[in-house]
């Protein structure tokens, strides 16, 4: 499970980016978070992912707070931002067998992972390039194939769709839903709601780092669109 209990950040005194905030997403469950640009999403995402602190409130990941025991949670966590910054002077190879390194994947099953992903994203030809020759496309396949091989438990995903192609978003989407069938849980940052009214069991709605709405997607949507909720959510 991940719990965001109360969670509050500001990065300017008396400006709240993300104010008292609570989430509950179950293992199986495809989380869209959603909400105009500066409304908090990529705060949240990297509060849960580690990378910054926040004022008050938790975050528990498996069970375990992730102030208590941070180097747990970046375990369970495999992150995928929304602009892959990987190192260049690294061959694609290279980049995978270091993140097996650093998460302690065993050597054992990690070959057979990477190449099982790299042919269903159709860069197995490419992994001795140096990413430096890559297209962003080609760099955001890299960045979702390193955190597949991890097996991780939560995978948090921000805008991966963008630089796909049709055949590489299929292969994700297909991916996605299996992970978590599996019991995993993905926790998933878009602007294209098409694809989160389509993907995703459940979803939130944050504004001005506020919740407005949160529940299962049938629920919040009604008869309507997820884009005419939206969209009538952000002109009240």
């Amino acid at each position: 499970m991940l719990d965001i209990i109360n969670f509050t950040k500001s990065y300017v005194k008396d400006k709240k980016a993300v104010e008292d905030l609570t989430l509950h997403i179950e293992d199986n469950d495809i989380f869209a978070f959603i909400g105009h640009n500066g409304a908090g999403k990529t705060t949240l995402i990297k509060a849960i992912c580690g990378i910054i602190s926040f004022d008050s409130g938790d975050i528990i990941i498996d069970g375990v707070s992730i102030k208590k025991d941070p180097d747990y949670c970046k375990r369970a966590i495999a992150y995928v931002p929304d602009n892959p910054d990987i190192y260049k002077f690294m061959t694609g190879a290279q980049f995978l067998n270091f993140i097996c390194d650093v998460y302690k994947v065993r050597e054992d099953v990690r070959q057979t992972d990477i190449d099982k992903y790299a042919k269903l994203f159709s860069i197995e030809k490419n992994l001795s390039q140096k990413i430096s020759e890559y297209s962003h496309g080609m760099k955001q396949k890299l960045v979702l194939i390193s955190a597949f091989v991890r097996n991780p438990k939560i995978l948090i995903l921000d805008e991966p769709f963008v630089g796909l192609d049709p055949i590489a978003s299929h292969t994700l989407k297909e991916l996605m839903k299996d992970f978590c069938k599996k019991g995993g849980i993905i926790f998933f940052s878009t602007h294209v709601l098409e694809v989160a009214e389509k993907l995703c069991n459940r979803v939130a709605i944050i504004k001005k780092g506020k919740l407005l709405k949160c529940g299962t997607m049938k629920d919040i949507k009604g008869d309507s669109s997820l884009e005419d909720i939206f969209l009538e959510l952000e002109n009240e």
